[in-house]
């Protein structure tokens, strides 16, 4: 289902104290298949993320929000409805904004309203703490509680599903939130804020609103007002929220960037493997966190992997988001496509173009932000192929030597957050796993991920989990009440 919205009146993106808000600066909103204004948003100012904060604030103070599980169940319960009922929609406005694929955002649509109520079934048990008689007449107890206010700051590549991702465990926890969205998916947002608002949430528990001129997030992570700060993008960005919500001392989850290596063994099925390396590449058009952006390969089978991903990997044919014959759609902008291609550019110098690819403009593609895939195979680590989020189909083609070089490969970057290791011996997967200093690994496959296991990373990848049994503890804080009952007269 495509909406036209070119015609109507901007969307209202902003969810504050209970309403969907007029007020604020109308923003193009852009397709980068086409570089069209396709509609647009209200963005939100700095008194409307002040008054957004205050409705978190009052809500969580003067309501029966946090202490209520049964309430809060129900609720993100009708939540994961309504959002079911419009699965359709919003995943094709954010294939029209971002320009992923539509079965990918149909996926992740789907997949949210199943992590919803995965989320919605933990708030039942959400207080339960442990209690313990010590020692005679003593008696210890834990309590876990909602910490607070949460903001929550979202990237644009998956805005639905990273929103739903923290929202479901703060919700679930008893906070009230305020979430950042970003303002390349301004019109996703709008029907996601109107989704929120048809759940009926008590006014000011759930606040939304969009905006790319960084004054929001940057509100959310210094006020004193907002108490826990969950974000998912860059670890650039991520060093300064950091930094900053130290301030007040407020509690942050971070998930950053990666640098997913995908090693493949000498045993490993090559045909799965190069299947999966390609997916790696293209899923999100590589502007994912766990992007497979550097292949890592036995050196007695490096000649037959290169061979089959060069075939693979020119043959890929991206374009427009919509077309089913797409293999991947456009970067989000035309500034993005420009920033990969230069780096790619630049590894002319250190590396061996295995397939150059590059900005396309054509017939089919006029305008677009496309980036046809590159393959480069370099031997040096200290090259910003290998040690840089590319954020773009680029991947580097790594030869090791045996388990232990490619092990010291594989952990040579900043990052933590996702690897994939391809063999046909389930104990090498578990004992390389185990080696590899990173959040996720994945034997035979790649990014696989369930709504019952945490997600996060390690090193400069972040720190925190969503999803999970972990996620709640996310936005709880813990308390200890000791009781000491006198003997009986």
């Amino acid at each position: 289902m495509t909406t036209d919205v070119r015609s109507e009146t901007p969307l209202r993106a902003n969810l504050i104290a209970g309403a969907l808000s007029e007020e604020g600066t109308a923003v193009d909103s852009v397709n980068p298949s086409t570089s069209e204004v396709i509609g647009q948003f209200v963005q939100a100012d700095r008194a409307q993320v002040e008054r957004a904060i205050a409705a978190a604030r009052r809500a969580f103070d003067t309501t029966d929000w946090s202490t209520d599980p049964r309430t809060r169940f129900a609720l993100l319960n009708r939540l994961a409805d309504q959002l079911s009922l419009r699965a359709a929609e919003i995943g094709a406005m954010l294939s029209r904004e971002n320009g992923k694929l539509e079965r990918e955002t149909m996926w992740e649509a789907a997949t949210s309203v199943e992590w919803l109520r995965y989320s919605a079934g933990t708030a039942l048990t959400a207080g339960h703490g442990t209690a313990e008689e010590v020692q005679p007449g003593v008696f210890f107890r834990s309590a876990p509680a909602a910490t607070g206010v949460a903001g929550i700051i979202s990237p644009w590549n998956s805005p639905i599903i990273l929103t739903i991702r923290a929202l479901g465990p703060a919700l679930a926890a008893g906070c009230t939130v305020v979430v950042k969205l970003p303002g390349q998916t301004g019109l996703t947002n709008a029907i996601l804020s109107d989704i929120v608002a048809s759940a009926g949430f008590p006014e000011g528990v759930v606040n939304i609103f969009s905006e790319s001129a960084n004054v929001g997030a940057p509100l959310l992570v210094s006020s004193p007002q907002v108490d826990v700060v969950n974000y998912t993008g860059s670890t650039a960005v991520g060093r300064v929220i950091a930094r900053e919500a130290s301030a007040t001392l407020k509690r942050v989850g971070l998930e950053l960037g990666g640098k997913t290596p995908l090693v493949v063994f000498e045993d490993a099925d090559l045909d799965l493997a190069v299947a999966t390396i390609v997916a790696a590449l293209t899923v999100m058009n590589g502007q994912f966190c766990v992007t497979g952006s550097r292949v890592l390969v036995h050196r007695s089978v490096a000649g037959r992997l290169r061979e089959a991903l060069v075939a693979a990997i020119s043959s890929l044919n991206p374009g427009p988001s919509d077309d089913p014959a797409s293999d991947l759609g456009p970067l989000i902008d035309a500034a993005s496509a420009a920033r990969v291609d230069a780096l790619v550019t630049a590894a002319e110098a250190y590396g061996t173009m295995l397939v150059r690819g590059g900005r396309i403009t054509d017939e089919r593609r006029p305008g677009g932000a496309y980036y046809r895939p590159s393959l480069v195979e370099v031997e040096r680590l200290d090259v910003p192929l290998v040690q840089e989020e590319i954020f773009g189909p680029v991947q580097t083609f790594e030869v090791f030597d045996d388990e232990d070089d490619a092990i010291r490969r594989a952990n040579a970057t900043p990052y933590g957050l996702g690897a994939a290791v391809f063999t046909r011996s389930s104990l090498r997967a578990q004992r390389v796993a185990r080696r590899i200093e990173s959040g996720m690994v994945w034997s035979n496959c790649w990014a696989v991920l369930s709504e019952k296991f945490e997600q996060g990373g390690l090193k400069q990848s972040g720190y925190g989990y969503l999803c999970g049994p972990g996620a709640i503890r996310e936005f709880q804080s813990l308390r200890v009440f000791v009781e000491s009952v006198p003997p009986p007269a």
